[in-house]
């Protein structure tokens, strides 16, 4: 089994959503998609993702979507009209 997902910030510019991006290898850790309540458990306890901060990432295929976050837990997916 593949370890943790990685990601790299992509933006964290107070007031707008936090931006994160899938970096792989995906032959040894998971994607962000697949290990989305890890990826949210650590923003959050870094301090990354307050309550009503929004989480955006762009998946292994470069796509970008929205992580539902509520109370500090992950909720599913979304699309992102306006990234």
């Amino acid at each position: 089994m593949a370890g943790y997902a990685r990601y790299t910030i992509v933006e964290d510019a107070p007031g707008e959503p936090l931006v994160i991006r899938d970096i792989g290898p995906w032959h040894m850790h998971r994607t962000v998609t697949n290990d989305a309540e890890a990826v949210v458990s650590e923003l959050v306890a870094e301090g990354r993702l307050p309550p009503g901060r929004r989480l955006h990432y762009y998946d292994s295929e470069g796509e970008i979507g929205r992580i539902v976050v509520v109370d500090g837990k992950f909720e599913g997916f979304e699309p992102v009209e306006d990234p």
